[in-house]
């Protein structure tokens, strides 16, 4: 079954198309431009290997032609779960080839979300891992087609597996003459919302939305054809496939690092010469505290850009100290839209550190308060967006739709935020974890920036917990490291040394071995909530 995504107002195309965002440009006409003008640079660079341009045409073109051998076309769903490897890409951009529709599937994810998002997006083939850690990705998804009624191909890659086609075998295809005729109206990519606090909503993008602000982004980010962009998020999230579609629009180079470790992570830096990277703010504190920053060489970095969940200031200052020749900058986007806003490299440090920047070209932000009015400058509440890369709709969820636009075409976030007169955004945290104690509402992030200093605190989270008086209390979970001991009067100590007002103070503590976190490192809140309805053990 081919899905029907949602399209967006007529208002809307002509709008977008009048003033020059929207073209009819796709990704496979970006390949074909960069294959002809420099066919022997390098396109991806992954390990000791490169693929130059003139290799990953002639690879997706291969790939494409396997895929339409087994009747996948225009229109069609194909789930695509792989790490950020050459495999990956190529099937990517292969899919393009012939209009058909990425679904991303998250490599945590095992069997009970395989079959959610089998049967939600409805597609019609499933490409992954043979073996994968401990898992079959590829036997799971042979194992599902009798409870999903659209799959009826599985692509394995690596060992045989029964019931699956070999991802090899699909590249031994001979291309076409020719391939379906594409514009930037079709759909071409199927994201998820990660999930956070409640279940995953499925979130299709025409290209018009994704390129044009990948495009326009471009020049605001400073990437040119000689950069090399490495990106830590997985390229199933939006974060990691705009670093893809800024390198390919670039016509630059994209570092592949299948999975992170701060010792791979430094070691590909150096050895690609990476001068883009893109991560979370995890990845590099992690790379921070082993003090792995200052034994390599991170001579050719010109920046690296924050995202996924609040960037402590102090950690975007620490990490630029450490950078000889960039900078620190922050991104903040959503699945719906893609890159909302960022800093850029020539924003003064404070804006850097401290903000997640302005808006991207095209793209208007606003700041509404409880009454639904906008709030003067500088004023925290809810922030919502309108622009050119926004999505129409959610797929299959037409109240998700209702309930996230407004009458007059803005999407609701779900974030809490304020802006600067200078139109800087600050993210202060999220609508579903804002904490009400007995009428006074406050965002835990802050806080949580103060713990995660703390000696022996790995990481830190707060959550409401249910109070049958004050409707919620401030509870915090807590990872420690090694054989440090805390307890809740030591948190206490440190907020009331820092000045911070006594109602934010968490009045639970809980010990956790590891945080539930999605695959681009941001805490599953909703999971640390769950807990919290059984009996307080581990309360200090």
């Amino acid at each position: 079954m081919t899905q029907v995504f949602p399209a967006p107002s007529a208002e809307a195309v002509d709008r977008y198309a009048s003033q020059g965002f929207w073209t009819q440009d796709v990704l496979t006409d970006y390949v074909d431009r960069w294959s002809r003008e420099h066919p022997d640079k390098p396109a991806l660079v992954h390990g000791e290997a490169a693929t130059t341009y003139r290799e990953l045409a002639d690879g997706i073109d291969r790939f494409s032609a396997g895929m339409r051998n087994l009747g996948i076309k225009k229109g069609d769903v194909v789930a695509v779960q792989l790490p950020n490897i050459p495999e990956y890409i190529t099937a990517y951009l292969g899919l393009c080839r012939i209009g058909a529709v990425m679904q991303t599937v998250h490599m945590p994810y095992r069997g009970a979300e395989l079959q959610f998002l089998l049967r939600h997006g409805g597609a019609r083939a499933f490409v992954g891992l043979s073996r994968f850690k401990d898992v079959r990705p590829a036997d799971m998804a042979v194992s599902m087609k009798s409870h999903c009624p659209d799959l009826q191909h599985v692509v394995a890659l690596g060992p045989e597996t029964d019931g699956a086609v070999g991802f090899e075998d699909v590249l031994r295809s001979v291309p076409p003459a020719d391939f379906p005729v594409l514009d930037g109206a079709d759909p071409f990519l199927l994201l998820y919302t990660s999930g956070t606090t409640a279940d995953p909503k499925g979130v299709p993008h025409a290209y018009r939305n994704f390129l044009c602000n990948a495009r326009l982004s471009i020049p605001e980010l400073e990437v040119d054809a000689d950069d090399i962009l490495m990106t830590l998020a997985p390229m199933t999230h939006l974060y990691g496939l705009f670093v893809f579609h800024l390198a390919l629009l670039a016509g630059a180079t994209s570092s592949l690092l299948p999975a992170f470790s701060p010792p791979e992570f430094v070691k590909a830096v150096a050895a690609h010469r990476a001068s883009r990277i893109f991560a979370a703010p995890a990845h590099l504190a992690a790379s921070l505290n082993a003090g792995l920053l200052d034994t390599h060489d991170l001579s050719s970095v010109r920046s690296i850009c924050l995202s996924g969940s609040a960037v402590p200031p102090d950690l975007a200052r620490a990490v630029e100290d450490k950078l000889p020749n960039g900078v620190t900058t922050q991104l903040w986007g959503m699945s719906e839209l893609q890159a909302g806003c960022y800093t850029r490299p020539s924003d003064t440090p404070a804006v850097r550190h401290q903000t997640a920047g302005a808006a991207s070209p095209g793209t208007q932000l606003r700041i509404v308060g409880e009454d639904g009015l906008e709030a003067p400058a500088g004023k925290e509440g809810r922030l919502q967006v309108k622009g050119p890369s926004v999505f129409a709709g959610y797929l299959g969820n037409p109240e998700a739709t209702v309930a996230s636009f407004d009458g007059d075409g803005w999407f609701e976030t779900g974030d809490t935020a304020r802006i600067a007169d200078a139109a800087h955004v600050t993210i202060t945290g999220r609508v579903k974890e804002i904490i009400n104690r007995g009428g006074v509402k406050f965002s835990p992030i802050d806080i949580e920036n103060i713990v995660d200093r703390i000696d022996g605190v790995e990481r830190s989270c707060i959550v409401p917990c249910p109070d049958p008086v004050l409707g919620e209390r401030a509870c915090l979970f807590v990872v420690l490291g090694g054989d440090a001991r805390l307890t809740l009067d030591d948190v206490c100590a440190v907020l009331e040394r820092d000045d911070i007002a006594k109602f934010k103070w968490p009045e639970r503590l809980e010990f956790i071995d590891e945080m539930p976190l999605t695959p681009t490192q941001k805490v599953m809140r909703g999971k640390l909530a769950a807990r919290l309805s059984g009996p307080e053990a581990g309360q200090s």
